[in-house]
């Protein structure tokens, strides 16, 4: 046996224990480390159980049932579920949500978007007080809102009345007539939506590599052709995120209906989730309500599967 095979033969056995004792410490350090974030995130998961899925679980319990308040559920199968898409009005306000989600969505969008634009192009003392000044009504209350454009919309002595009639316009009745109740909420929803949509979108757009747009300008390119072929597809993740939670957001719009129309006038204004409400408040059978609240989820489910199927999502790849 030479020399080198000896050593090897020496060697061989120590560096065999050594690498089984390598696996068990890691193993032991692995499932040490599982545990530890089990552990971690049980509040949350317990949590997600009691106020998510038990009470998902137990509305689609009783949206099979006859229930109410007042007396123990009784079992009607899908009786409620026929009845609501047997309802006109039910279809009524998702049509209208979806008309609403087309006033508000696209222009907060391409607010957004030039608002962002003018953020990244100024200087930082600039682009700071730009982005507190968009982000200003999100803090504000919903109920708030709904009142300081109540106020505005007065039809005698509002303050858009009142600039109309400077040039000449007679008074109109924006939230008192069905023509223009649904456009009069869409404004103070857009107004509430635009901060945080713009902040995303301006945090998209620092992350865009300047490389770019410095290439870009070797080659002579202007400003609408560095958006075009630069910044919108940098953006399609992000695009494709706001469109789905603004969807979302809109067709799903409570606060501002209720308080400032409660609906009307003549249903104008009543958006799905005011329809359920309304159901839920003025009628003893209880799984009506559930079960046109789990349609609804029906519908924006679907909805959004179709907006990630036809828009696909592509990772940025620096």
């Amino acid at each position: 046996m030479t020399a080198t095979q000896t050593m090897m033969s020496e060697t061989k056995p120590m560096i065999q224990p050594g690498g089984r004792h390598a696996r068990r410490q890691h193993a032991k350090y692995r499932y040490r480390d599982g545990r530890i974030a089990y552990f971690l995130i049980l509040p949350a998961v317990v949590l997600l159980g009691i106020f998510v899925i038990w009470p998902a679980i137990y509305a689609i319990y009783l949206s099979f049932h006859d229930w109410s308040f007042y007396k123990d559920p009784e079992f009607v199968g899908w009786r409620n579920f026929t009845n609501v898409l047997n309802d006109p009005l039910f279809w009524a306000a998702i049509g209208r949500g979806f008309v609403f989600v087309l006033m508000t969505v696209p222009v907060m969008l391409l607010l957004a978007f030039f608002f962002a634009s003018l953020v990244v192009s100024v200087s930082r003392w600039a682009a700071s007080t730009l982005k507190v000044s968009i982000y200003i009504p999100t803090i504000i209350s919903s109920v708030i809102t709904s009142i300081i454009f109540a106020l505005i919309y007065n039809y005698s002595g509002g303050l858009l009345n009142a600039a109309l009639a400077v040039f000449g316009i007679d008074p109109v009745a924006w939230i008192g007539d069905p023509a223009w109740a649904l456009l009069a909420i869409a404004v103070p929803a857009v107004w509430l939506g635009l901060g945080l949509t713009s902040l995303i979108m301006v945090a998209a757009m620092i992350d865009i590599p300047t490389e770019y747009y410095e290439a870009a300008s070797m080659e002579g390119a202007n400003w609408w052709q560095k958006t075009a072929f630069i910044t919108l597809p940098q953006l399609k993740n992000v695009g494709l995120y706001l469109l789905i939670t603004g969807f979302v957001a809109a067709i799903q719009q409570f606060e501002l209906p209720l308080v400032m129309t409660g609906g009307g006038p003549l249903d104008s204004t009543t958006l799905p989730n005011l329809f359920i409400f309304n159901h839920f408040r003025n009628d003893i059978n209880v799984g009506y309500s559930i079960a046109a609240a789990l349609l609804l989820f029906v519908v924006l489910g679907t909805v959004s599967a179709l907006v990630f199927k036809f828009v696909n999502s592509e990772r940025l790849v620096d």
